[in-house]
């Protein structure tokens, strides 16, 4: 009897090889995350010392949001050509080393930190390029979504403990510790080699049937072998050649969608996180240590309304989260900043509406994650993923500078929050999440989707832009 291994995957039960992945998965999420952070707690030890000016510190604030970028773009496209695994484990390997290499700073010398500021942010954009699709091409289909959700999900605890590790750690081991500390994550090569095979859909599309079969056989639990594969009906495409970014154009819907969700949920994260605290600390007269205590609140609020947009993702879908999300946390946002200086009783309403747009806002970012890695074929998923998570990190740039000209401010980088610009400043970062919530609206529901239906889906599409490209050739 013929069978289709994909879909046996697809339909696969939960068992201890999923959730060693997940474990593995979760794991490089949040130390990718400390390392990536502990720069911004590193400068407040090395500013005053070195004397830093605007521009050198600006830089190095830019320099690894840069080699994100530029690290999401080169590594989907590698994880497409190459393999999921190398990428990861190369992005891993890469973003941890060069970590360790700012242990062995200069006194004083900010381009040495800039430079490997930028290597560090390359491999942190390269692993998100890839761990998200990599996921989504190994869970079964019913678990999808809530399962990438939740590898998501825990991103934040990395930023949360570099907070710690600055505060309790730093004045024990220095700064420079700090960076020794940022080595640990490679480590975790151990259980990615042991844990986390190849994707099979990867393995099947560059002809590598035998191996793919095996890694479906200890997921799924099966005993198949290659006489049994049924390869007619297995919708995914051979990649004979070269993934390039000119391939994303055969498919414009998820080219818009894509790419216009990850600017907008990016822009509005970045900017809110911001200006947030500070904005709060001067609405409600606070000083910083106490500002701080209350977004560890708002913080929270967003971890929970990441969780619960993981599970909501299945039962209610990615259009319905998305839209859902978008629009209700850009609106938040918006009114945020209109009653800014209201309160009820002695409890301030900016912060309460932080707290729920924080909820929104995250469970935004989950839903759009995980929305990017399904809109595009096996043979370039990595690629569009990392393409569009990469564009979207103009938003750590748009919003910033948005804020400064609303506030009329000089720093384009960290400009200085003002209670004057608290209404247009929010309004403007709200009306990107509420971007965000329209394109949903018109994007394709994935639920209930397995990725052989997507891949015929979108295989119609590259048929349709072939054929008016050749029209319009002959034309």
């Amino acid at each position: 009897m013929k069978v289709n291994p994909l879909e046996l995957l697809a339909n696969s039960r939960l068992n201890k090889h999923h959730f060693r992945i997940l474990g593995t998965t979760i794991i490089s999420f949040l130390l990718e995350m400390f390392d990536f952070f502990i720069m911004g707690f590193v400068l407040a030890f090395i500013l005053g010392p070195w004397q830093l000016s605007y521009g050198e510190s600006s830089l190095i604030l830019l320099s690894a949001g840069v080699g994100t970028m530029l690290g999401a773009f080169a590594c989907g496209i590698w994880a497409d050509r190459w393999g999921r695994r190398k990428v990861m484990i190369g992005s891993i390997l890469m973003f941890s080393i060069f970590s360790g290499f700012m242990f062995f700073t200069p006194e004083g010398m900010w381009e040495y930190v800039t430079v490997f500021r930028t290597l560090v942010g390359f491999g942190v954009g390269g692993l998100t390029a890839v761990l998200i699709p990599y996921v989504t091409e190994i869970f079964p289909s019913r678990h999808r979504g809530t399962l990438t959700g939740l590898l998501q999900s825990f991103t934040p605890m990395g930023i949360l403990l570099g907070s710690m590790s600055a505060s309790y750690l730093a004045p024990i081991i220095g700064w420079r510790g700090l960076f020794l500390i940022c080595v640990i994550p490679v480590l975790l090569i151990i259980p990615v080699m042991r844990w986390l095979p190849e994707s099979p859909r990867w393995l099947f599309m560059k002809g590598r049937s035998e191996e793919a079969i095996l890694v479906i056989n200890r997921l799924a639990n099966e005993k198949v072998d290659n006489s049994q594969i049924d390869h007619s009906a297995m919708k995914i495409s051979s990649s004979g050649s070269k993934a390039s970014l000119r391939d994303l154009l055969k498919y414009p819907k998820s080219f818009a969608i894509s790419f216009g969700i990850n600017l907008g949920t990016q822009t509005a994260f970045y900017g809110v996180s911001l200006w947030g605290p500070a904005i709060l600390a001067m609405v409600l007269q606070l000083k910083p240590q106490e500002a701080a205590a209350m977004y560890m609140v708002v913080s929270l609020s967003g971890f929970v309304g990441r969780l619960f947009f993981s599970f909501a993702a299945e039962r209610w879908g990615r259009r319905i989260c998305g839209t859902i999300s978008g629009l209700a946390g850009g609106l938040l946002i918006i009114l945020v900043g209109v009653f800014h200086d209201r309160s009820i009783g002695e409890i301030s309403v900016m912060w309460l509406l932080l707290i729920a747009a924080q909820f929104m806002m995250d469970a935004a970012l989950v839903i759009t994650g995980l929305y990017t890695a399904e809109v595009w074929p096996s043979k370039i998923r990595a690629t569009g993923f990392g393409s569009a998570y990469g564009f979207g990190g103009l938003g750590k740039i748009i919003g910033p500078i948005g804020l400064a000209l609303i506030a009329g401010a000089s720093n384009v980088v960290s400009p200085k929050a003002t209670i004057e610009a608290v209404v247009p400043a929010f309004t403007f970062l709200g009306l990107f999440l509420i971007m965000v919530g329209i394109l949903f609206a018109i994007a394709w529901e994935t639920k209930n989707k397995n990725l052989d239906e997507l891949e015929s889906m979108l295989n119609q599409t590259e048929d349709r832009f072939v054929k008016k490209a050749s029209e319009a050739t002959k034309g």
